[in-house]
């Protein structure tokens, strides 16, 4: 065990309490280990220098750049006096700033022609890049103090830059690094021999120095497809054993019974099931009949069809028996998909009610908000096992809710829903249930693979016969506010030829407490227009009412409505009594009125890419074309409006999310239910390193399968405890 512990040693017996405080609090390094993990971001070669050209605003750069010139310049009648240095590098200039005391160690050794390296926040003063106050250090000075040490330091190296704050910067980070790099050796190498020497990676104690120290470009390749490839296999092997440890489990199978439910449903169908339709309902049918827990992951489109699939397993495991739950994360949801399987159904769904058919089942709904004895009667049919399908939020999960025998949980929208969620209704069954996860979010196969490592993936991409296409455009009400009252006249004529209109708004703007906010921002907004609140729901509904949709109904919908308004609102939307729902985005999953054509979407710019995809699916779901109208103030030229141009130009949803997470961190999208995993991450970028994951996926497997409890594979087991402590460990517990 002594090898590990150099790497748990606590950074302030090595560092000192001060820069250990600051790595711990702003950095989340605490052990020499994790500062060993904390890679270069780029290395700068002596001599050549940043482009200045490239600087990013708000960012702490470093740069090495030459003095061009320096001048004091004194203000407020001389009593004040500024050194302003400025910098170039062949690409650009760069302004310095000094003020104060701080003006007199700077103005003697930043002299035209000196080399330096400087580090701080890249503001704009001006209309000019500058740095205020930055911290340098010479590299290039010609009396033989610490001066030298630096020349020699850094003379013909490859500078590491490390990530830093403002607390603490690049190169107190190497020296920091310098005096625990000797732990390096201490390094556990998770690779089994065979697999290094097959791949021809260095040992890890060698890829840490490379890393760190690099003496050529060669040695950072190196490096990093070796710390890459072991966070990629770590990670899958971890998966690979969670995966195999289900496969370990029992579980009751559930094979279709000929002349039942699932017959007399598919023979009403209207239609027949596309392609994709009937690949993954076999892929689930298969898993449904194995006597180890499906764990499997049902990606779809927006309107691809992917209930039909649920709804189908659902009742395939009724006929052998058993009972099926669906869990929704909204109430509205839960309503709707109750709505739309009882509809799909007809008679089906009602199983021993008078007009019911023989081969029926009963339906039933649970939520938090039912009525004492509507919730009793659900729980009797449930525990009974009268009810064959019950659908309902998080309600399910509570104690008191027992099934008779529940064969196959449906989850809907997993990244809504709590691991824990999935965990408790798990051991709800006899047995562990069945579990087909569902989710309109079109995630790459390689975030699949790392995120939802555990379960296997189907993927339903064909959209159904009859779903059609649908327009999408950005409005550019600041540039063009003409645009906008076309948008407005759009919905009319929509409306005039039979059809309805949702407009999506970012807020719903009621209550005091927002109200407050909102004279507060509305105040700054005054001062700047950017920072104008977001657009509510209230606010708007009024303004169309009154104004460019004056004398159609206009309703709205928001969360904090109390249900049975909610509902009744959906049921007259749904009916064609209301014109235009005005509404927050809780319409984003599940709601499925195929006569609303037109979408509006208010200050577009705020809602995330794979957001406004969702949302834009709701309309387009009958035979009439859809549209979809992304209203925004936002510039022209900003990231925003480059988004939504991404969103206007492509309906293909896997396309969409790489450019979501090519725009955003890898974090964002593991999303807060990664926590564990995410921090593993430092070099590997899961959206450019599809080969590594999959190549790594593979090895993992046939690792676990042949040695399931790594017992010929000591090292590879230290590491993988070390990476999941006890958070991690329930994290992939229960995701």
């Amino acid at each position: 065990m002594d090898r590990v512990s150099s790497f748990d040693e606590p950074l302030k017996k090595l560092l000192g309490g001060a820069t250990a405080k600051v790595m711990a609090e702003h950095l989340d390094l605490h052990t020499v280990g994790d500062l060993l993990h904390h890679y270069p971001r780029r290395y700068e070669e002596r001599g050549k220098l940043t482009a200045l050209a490239d600087l990013p605003l708000d960012e702490h750069v470093t740069v090495v750049a030459q003095v061009a010139d320096a001048r004091i310049l004194m203000f407020n009648n001389g009593r004040g006096k500024r050194l302003e240095v400025t910098l170039t590098d062949g690409s650009g200039r760069l302004q310095l700033v000094f003020f104060g005391h701080g003006v007199h160690k700077p103005h003697k050794e930043l002299l035209p022609g000196r080399q330096a390296m400087f580090a701080g926040k890249v503001s704009v003063f001006n209309r000019k890049m500058q740095l205020a106050h930055p911290t340098y250090q010479l590299l290039d000075a010609s009396d033989a103090d610490e001066a030298t040490e630096a020349v020699d330091a850094f003379a013909g190296r490859l500078l590491p830059i490390y990530p830093a704050c403002k607390q603490l910067d690049s190169w107190r980070i190497a020296k920091a690094v310098d005096a625990v790099l000797p732990s390096a050796q201490d390094a556990v190498d998770p690779l089994p021999a065979a697999l290094r020497e097959g791949r021809g990676f260095p040992p890890l104690p060698e890829a840490l120095l490379k890393v760190h120290r690099p003496q050529t470009k060669a040695d950072i390749e190196d490096a990093k497809a070796r710390l890459k490839w072991d966070e990629a296999f770590v990670l899958q092997v971890a998966l690979a054993r969670r995966r195999y440890a289900d496969t370990q489990l029992p579980a009751a199978a559930r094979r279709p019974v000929a002349d039942r439910l699932l017959d007399a449903f598919d023979a009403k169908l209207p239609f027949t099931l596309t392609e994709g339709q009937e690949k993954v309902s076999k892929e689930i049918f298969d898993d449904l009949a194995t006597e180890h827990p499906m764990h499997r992951l049902l990606q779809g489109e927006v309107g691809s069809g992917k209930t039909m699939v649920a709804l189908r397993a659902m009742l395939a495991v009724v006929d052998a028996g058993g009972q099926a739950a669906m869990l929704a994360p909204t109430e509205v949801l839960a309503q709707q998909h109750h709505r739309s399987i009882t509809e799909m159904m007809g008679e089906l769904a009602e199983g021993g009610m008078l007009g019911g058919s023989d081969q029926g089942t009963k339906v039933v709904l649970l939520t938090g908000s039912m009525g004492t004895a509507a919730r009793r009667q659900a729980l009797l049919d449930l525990v009974t096992g009268e009810a064959g399908i019950v659908i309902g939020t998080h309600a399910l999960i509570e104690d008191k809710v027992q099934f008779h025998d529940l064969g196959l949980v449906v989850v809907d929208e997993q990244h809504r829903f709590g691991v824990e969620q999935r965990d408790a209704l798990r051991s709800k069954g006899k047995q562990p249930p069945h579990l087909l996860v569902m989710t309109a979010t079109p995630i790459p196969r390689t975030v699949a693979m790392t995120v939802f490592g555990d379960l296997e993936t189907s993927v339903l991409d064909q959209l159904p016969a009859g779903r059609s296409p649908i327009a999408s455009h950005v409005v550019p009400a600041k540039d063009k506010p003409h645009f906008l009252a076309r948008a407005w006249e759009r919905v009319r004529e929509e409306v005039e030829n039979g059809h309805q209109a949702y407009v999506v708004c970012p807020r719903i703007g009621d209550d005091a407490e927002e109200e407050k906010k909102g004279k507060a921002k509305k105040k700054a907004a005054e001062e700047d227009p950017d920072k104008r609140p977001p657009l509510a729901v209230l606010e708007i509904a009024d303004e169309l009412r009154k104004g460019a949709l004056a004398g159609l109904t206009v309703e709205v919908l928001h969360g904090r409505m109390h249900p049975d308004e909610k509902d009744d609102v959906m049921r007259r939307f749904a009916a064609g009594d209301v014109d235009v729902l005005v509404a927050t985005t809780v319409i984003e999953v599940g709601v499925n009125v195929p006569n609303a054509t037109a979408m509006v979407i208010m200050d577009a710019d705020r809602f995330g890419v794979s957001q406004l995809h969702q949302l834009r699916g709701r309309v387009g779901r009958g035979s009439a074309p859809g549209l979809c109208l992304l209203v925004s103030e936002a510039h022209e030229a900003s990231p925003a409006r480059a988004r939504l141009s991404a969103v206007a130009a492509t309906l293909d949803g896997f396309e969409l999310s790489r450019i979501d997470l090519e725009q955003r961190r890898e974090g964002d999208v593991l999303g807060q239910a990664q926590s564990g995993v995410r921090s593993s991450l430092r070099m590997l970028t899961v959206i450019d390193d599809e080969e590594v994951i999959a190549a790594a996926r593979e090895e993992a497997v046939a690792i676990v399968a042949a040695d399931p409890e790594l017992e010929h594979l000591p090292e590879l087991r230290t590491v993988l405890a070390a990476l999941l402590d006890k958070d991690r460990e329930e994290y992939l517990d229960k995701g």
